[in-house]
Order: structure tokens, then C-alpha cells, then sequence
């Protein structure tokens, strides 16, 4: 009975915490992903900058290319995901919600794809799930190394409109959180 309960607490650990990611073994980190940091964040009704957002380039799952310098002057959420992570398929639903929501408001979101099976096989995940927002293929390392580096998906970081990360992620966070992050810098 005692070893049942170990391997249930520590799935449900490993659930809360994210998927794990095969990227380099960086260990920075910009920011606390906990719902008790973010709440603390939301209760202050601030957001500190945390870091300057790299330069980067994707291409999305239709060809179109993004960089970070097309991005700028609008709110940016740059999730790390796969389509096998639960946690981040977990989360999709909440980032079409957001994008529906807050668009108008110059949020944009990008959902990088750490998938190694090609941009066809997400583009199709990315239809049958509905969603709104753009979807890139993301490398293993090189993008990830360039935000600080991680080591589980979901990770995400919101990025104000001046191009500084304002709050990082690893794991999934309940979407009315998240939410109330991202409406301090609309």
C-alpha cells in the first residue's frame, strides 16, 4: 500500500512540474513558474523585468516568419510545448482563450513545438485542436539556450512590449493565474 502511494505522488509530481525536455543541460532560469509566486505577482500588481527577450527567428507551421523584432510594441507569451506533453496540451485550450480574448489588445501568442516529428504532424495537431494562435517549430537547443535555457516543457515566457520578460514559467499554471499575469501588461 505504501509503495502504491510513493509511485501516485510521484507521478502527480512529475504532472506538476511539466514534461521533461531533451535540450542542453543549461540550468538557468529567469524567473519562479510557481502559482504561489504568481500570485504573490498579481497581488502586488507587478511584474519585474527579469531579463531582456533574445533575438530570434521561427518560422511558423504555415511558412510565415516571425521574429522579435515583428513582435515588438505588442504583449508576446512564448510557450515551449509538444504534442505529446500533457500538461501542454493541458494548456491550449487556455492560449486560444487569450488569444481570442486579448488580440485586439496586442497580444500575440507563439507556441514553439519542440515535436522532432516535423512541421507537418504539428500543423495537423494544431488544426485538429483549433488552434488560433502562431505555432513554430522550435530546435532543441539553440532557441531554448537563447531564453536561458530549461529543462521541461511546458515553459513559457510572457514579454512585455518593450521586449523584456516580465515572468517565466516551467510547468502548467491554472489558466485564471496566467491570465491575470498577462492582463498587467495589456
Amino acid at each position: 500500500m505504501r509503495h502504491a502511494f510513493s509511485i501516485s505522488l510521484l507521478a502527480a509530481a512529475a504532472v506538476l512540474a511539466g514534461c521533461g525536455k531533451q535540450t542542453g543541460s543549461s540550468t538557468a532560469s529567469v524567473a519562479s513558474g510557481s502559482a504561489a509566486g504568481a500570485a504573490s505577482a498579481v497581488a502586488k500588481n507587478a511584474l519585474p523585468v527579469v531579463g531582456k527577450a533574445p533575438d530570434f527567428k521561427l518560422t511558423t507551421i504555415d511558412g510565415k516568419e516571425i521574429t522579435a523584432a515583428s513582435l515588438k510594441g505588442k504583449v508576446v507569451v512564448v510557450d515551449f510545448w509538444a504534442t505529446w506533453c500533457g500538461p501542454c496540451v493541458a494548456e491550449i485550450p487556455g492560449y486560444i482563450e487569450l488569444q481570442k480574448k486579448y488580440a485586439k489588445d496586442g497580444l500575440v501568442i507563439v507556441g514553439v513545438s519542440v515535436d522532432r516529428g516535423g512541421a507537418a504532424k504539428v500543423k495537423q495537431f494544431a488544426e485538429k485542436n483549433g488552434m488560433n494562435y502562431l505555432v513554430a517549430m522550435g530546435d532543441d537547443g539553440a532557441l531554448g539556450e537563447a531564453f536561458g535555457g530549461f529543462d521541461a516543457i511546458p515553459t513559457t515566457f510572457l514579454i512585455d512590449r518593450d521586449g523584456n520578460i516580465r515572468h517565466q514559467k516551467t510547468g502548467s499554471m491554472p489558466h485564471a493565474d496566467y491570465e491575470a499575469l498577462v492582463k498587467q501588461l495589456l
